[in-house]
């Protein structure tokens, strides 16, 4: 859409010639920035409620910082995920108004302090910790409540049956696990709603960097089990989310 097709657009609606659900339809597909590296998908949050999220690994600190600049103009909030701590700090240096959570590593602007539902995040290892921080930090910026619960793995069992009382009150469940990826199975048959399976790399051997456990968390027989992919702290986090929301 150009200047002219939008100015025309905002008059009509002014006019009363165009009705509001089809202004805010049309506004939908309006184009991207385009930063030459990038192209800044800067009407997401228009048509998904959220701003684009930026993954800052594989780009130039010069890179994250212009897109940054851009967007943090643009945003109330927005994400920057798989940052490392040295990346981020020289980031900081010129946007010191923003947080780095650097277990989750992801940079934003501001945590939610929403009671909205409630996310329950359960790792089976202090290992998959920096994976579930990830989906933490991600529910808690995209304004949900969130709980977590760290090391009660299918290896002592006994440890999760401590906490059965918030696990069955969560409206949904982010299950963080690697080795054998079993976790997620369990909780799913001790819960009415729906579990999150995020399958982490952490193992050795014939773990495959997560593809066993993923594969468990994909052939789980516990019918209200979905699984993303490994190490996508991210979207579990996001995909939660919308679930707590209602928007799915």
């Amino acid at each position: 859409m150009n200047q002219r097709e939008l100015k025309k657009l905002l008059t009509d609606l002014r006019k009363g010639k165009v009705p509001l659900k089809e202004a805010i339809n049309r506004l939908k597909n309006l184009p991207y920035l385009d930063l030459g590296f990038a192209k800044l998908d800067t009407h997401r949050s228009l048509r998904q409620g959220f701003p684009e999220v930026i993954l800052g690994k594989g780009k130039t600190i010069e890179q994250l910082k212009k897109i940054i600049e851009k967007i943090d103009n643009l945003e109330k909030n927005f994400l920057v995920t798989k940052l490392s701590s040295g990346v981020a700090r020289r980031i900081l240096d010129d946007f010191p108004h923003l947080s780095y959570f650097k277990e989750a590593q992801i940079l934003a602007k501001k945590i939610s302090k929403s009671k909205k539902g409630l996310i329950l995040i359960l790792s089976a290892g202090t290992s998959d910790i920096p994976i579930a921080a990830e989906a933490a930090v991600t529910a808690e910026v995209l304004g949900n409540r969130v709980q977590k619960i760290y090391d009660v793995g299918v290896a002592g069992i006994h440890r999760l049956f401590n906490h059965l009382k918030i696990i069955r009150k969560a409206k949904v469940l982010i299950v963080v696990a690697g080795m054998e990826g079993s976790l997620p199975a369990v909780v799913g048959g001790l819960v009415r709603g729906p579990v999150i399976a995020l399958p982490t790399s952490v193992g050795y051997g014939a773990n495959l960097k997560g593809i066993a456990a993923f594969l468990t968390m994909l052939n789980s027989c516990s019918p209200n089990v979905a699984t993303v992919n490994i190490d996508n702290g991210f979207g579990a986090g996001y995909l939660a989310s919308l679930i707590n929301h209602g928007s799915v």
